[in-house]
């Protein structure tokens, strides 16, 4: 049951398979909440992603966005992984949900409050660089001397300069607003190949055959439910692959995580831009004669 305030587990697993834009006044209560909460332990950290792009370009929050999103980097300004407890136990205490997720990349702290995600994202640094999902590089230089602005009435930290560090994560094209679509722009800049923190084409063999339980499977069908040979199935960042004739494809996944995918056969291809895959998992992916893109959690277990 969900609970009154919107702060529990079945509101956030709401919040991602059900997109409710974000209602202004409350996202700048909650973001100017967990703004004092961050301030109060000392932990740097700046706006990213759509929150950084509505109040760079917009001064404002997306209309169509769907949560706030804020970033620190593990090794810069003094902030490590064990500060991170603190604030998770402070956010408690005032009445948020708060659930805590270790990746390759990052440590994820998502927060729900007022039936509002807030996605606080806790970079690693590999190879000079941190990785946004789904796997978009930002360079390290951007983040070491973050730059000041004002928004909703207050001081905030982003990137510097913050029209490259948008570039880097919603193309060239980041000026123009895109309810849809620009998750297809944000893809085609990750590269299929392995990224680094990602198993590349030796341990994808050797999880594949050593380690099989490790191993992610997805069916891909058609829309007459029959089993697609030779479909091209690209999960950025991780690699390409392609099903056999039952329709299957395996590899090897680093841990339970949300993924991107791009399945695409014949004159076909549909971006599932947030899958949540875990090793050992075996999906079915079934394409949908009235939804041609942007369907979320679209893959089914078999």
């Amino acid at each position: 049951m969900a609970s009154s305030n919107g702060a529990d587990e079945a509101a956030l697993e709401r919040s991602y398979r059900v997109l409710q834009p974000v209602d202004a006044a409350t996202a700048e209560r909650i973001l100017k909440e967990t703004k004092r909460i961050l301030d109060q332990h000392d932990v740097v950290f700046f706006l990213r992603q759509g929150t950084c792009l509505g109040a760079i370009r917009d001064n404002g929050f997306i209309t169509w966005d769907d949560d706030l999103d804020l970033g620190s980097v593990i090794g810069l300004h003094g902030f490590t992984e064990k500060s991170i407890d603190p604030v998770v136990t402070a956010l408690r205490a005032n009445g948020y949900f708060v659930k805590v997720d270790l990746y390759d990349h990052y440590v994820s702290v998502t927060t729900m409050k007022a039936s509002l995600r807030t996605d606080w994202a806790c970079y690693k640094i590999l190879d000079d660089s941190i990785f946004h999902f789904p796997g978009t590089r930002i360079p390290v230089r951007l983040l070491t001397q973050l730059k000041e602005i004002d928004f909703i009435g207050e001081k905030f930290l982003v990137p510097n300069p913050p029209e490259e560090y948008l570039q880097f994560k919603y193309g060239p094209d980041w000026m123009t607003p895109k309810e849809t679509g620009y998750e297809k722009d944000i893809l085609q800049m990750i590269p299929p190949a392995p990224i680094p923190g990602r198993p590349g084409r030796l341990r994808q063999f050797l999880g594949k055959h050593i380690l099989p339980w490790r191993a992610c499977g997805i069916r891909v069908l058609d829309l007459e439910g029959e089993p697609v040979s030779g479909a091209d199935v690209v999960v950025p960042g991780l690699g390409r692959f392609s099903t056999n004739n039952q329709g299957y494809t395996k590899f090897y996944l680093p841990g339970e995580e949300w993924y991107s995918l791009v399945i695409s056969y014949g004159n076909h291809e549909e971006l599932l831009y947030m899958e949540t895959l875990a090793p050992g998992g075996s999906y079915v992916y079934r394409p949908d004669r009235s939804v041609a893109s942007g369907r979320l959690c679209a893959l089914s277990t078999e």
